[in-house]
């Protein structure tokens, strides 16, 4: 149903007041009609009881006459229509109205001393008759008292046509009254709509106005001004990857161009054609490892991260990325060294991530380190973790700067990263690496006394 929130509101709203308003009016002419049964019942009852107690009290008379005298003189006291009838013990009459003459159903005969109850029209009018036979020394007489159900009847009718002529209304106004205050209800939302449609990527650092009630609309502003927190922190930093990924893919891509129409400009030498294309071709590289970790990255956002996770032994790793280590650092004849435990560390985990991030974290030891300077990575174990710590040498991360070495593109001396190369991506990466494997990445360093990350990992239990 592609209805308004307000329109849906006020249609519930309608519908719930229509069957409550419904069944209060159920209930209360139930109630009606049968409090008008006790009323009619009782009065009848109490004739009933007034008449036995004057055939108690006329009984001792001679003559049946004296008692219908005593009883004419007790029907002309009565008022509101009551009659009564009593029959003697040889089953005649000795007092009986007219109206009696013409009952309709017949009514059934009193069989014991116990009241009994009866509905019927006499003349045409509905009356409610109570039964009983009385034994008065040791007669039997048959007492009927009738009391007129035609006022009571004319009051339920009205009640009814109040009920056929209110509800209507009341359901009517009340659904008014609810549409209106729905209104009033989402005013506030409405307003939220308003202020959340002019934000743009141009007034990301907007927010709504949060409401002073604290209720399910300030719950709902400060949800969306979180969210709009986190949008505008997930844009700048996608607007700055972006540009920082613009900015380190036109340097070598300039050096390529500019190199070939150099080249190009006039007749070269095999040496000078050879150096050209060295130059392209390392420069390729980078630009192609560039690329390699920007898709990488691409792929972490995106959740897809490609990797099959198998039980492996992490010491072997860990001397398999110390022995290549060792190969970078033979030029500046780096002391490069690893330290594993002599019994296996099993891990869950993927093997190409494993060896990429390893590599990572020793190939950035290798280039930080001075020429004789020295590389360390270790591996232990505890019961539920494999640490892995890699140290080098080299002049060390200012402290101000360590809560930001795993950000992308950042690089702490961007003077010397021109020396030693990179992006400022692989931290990252293997930060983004540790996480998928459930692990935790930091790193602590003092000025002069080199550097030192600490990877934990969770160990897989042995089969």
């Amino acid at each position: 149903m592609n209805l308004p929130i307000r329109a849906r509101l006020t249609a519930l709203y309608f519908a719930v007041l229509a069957v409550s308003f419904a069944a209060f009016f159920w209930v209360s002419d139930l109630g009606f009609r049968r409090s008008i049964d006790a009323t009619v019942d009782s009065a009848s009852r109490t004739n009933l009881e007034t008449v036995q107690r004057l055939v108690s009290a006329s009984s001792s008379l001679p003559q049946n006459g004296k008692l219908r005298e005593e009883l004419s003189r007790l029907a002309d006291l009565w008022a509101s229509g009551a009659l009564f009838e009593v029959a003697g013990p040889d089953g005649a009459w000795i007092f009986r109205p007219q109206p009696f003459l013409r009952v309709y159903p017949p009514l059934p005969e009193a069989r014991d001393a116990n009241v009994t109850f009866a509905t019927a029209n006499l003349d045409f009018l509905q009356y409610r008759i109570a039964l009983q036979r009385i034994t008065v020394n040791g007669k039997v007489y048959e007492i009927h008292a009738a009391v007129p159900t035609e006022p009571f009847d004319q009051a339920l009718d009205h009640f009814r046509l109040i009920e056929t002529e209110i509800l209507p209304v009341l359901v009517v106004l009340a659904s008014l009254l609810g549409y209106w205050l729905s209104g009033r209800s989402l005013a506030p939302v409405n307003r939220i709509i308003e202020t959340a449609g002019r934000i743009g990527a141009q007034n990301l650092s907007s927010r709504l106005d949060v409401p002073a009630v604290r209720d399910e609309l300030r719950r709902l502003t400060e949800t969306l001004n979180a969210m709009l927190a986190r949008i505008e922190a997930s844009f700048k930093s996608i607007t700055q990857f972006t540009a920082d990924a613009s900015h380190d893919l036109r340097t070598p891509v300039a050096v390529i161009r500019a190199t070939a129409e150099i080249t190009l400009r006039k007749p070269r030498t095999q040496e000078e054609y050879r150096r050209a294309l060295s130059t392209i071709l390392e420069t390729s590289v980078d630009t192609s490892e560039l690329l390699e970790n920007l898709l990488t990255l691409a792929r972490a956002d995106a959740g897809a991260s490609g990797m099959e996770m198998r039980r492996l032994d992490l010491s072997a790793h860990v001397q398999k990325a110390s022995e290549r280590a060792a190969l970078l650092g033979l030029e500046k004849t780096l002391d490069v060294t690893a330290t594993t435990p002599s019994e296996p560390v099993w891990v869950k985990a993927d093997a190409v991530a494993v060896d990429r991030l390893l590599l990572i974290l020793l190939d950035n030891a290798v280039k930080y380190s001075p020429t004789g300077g020295r590389c360390e990575i270790a591996l232990s174990r505890s019961e539920t973790v494999a640490r892995i710590t890699v140290r080098d040498s080299g002049a060390g991360i200012p402290e101000t700067e360590l809560n930001h070495i795993f950000d992308r593109f950042y690089r702490v001396d961007r003077a010397r990263s021109k020396n030693t190369g990179g992006a400022g991506l692989g931290l990252a990466i293997a930060r983004w690496i540790t996480e998928m494997h459930g692990g935790t990445i930091a790193a602590e360093s003092s000025a002069g006394m080199g550097s030192s990350f600490h990877v934990q990992i969770p160990v897989h239990a042995e089969s």
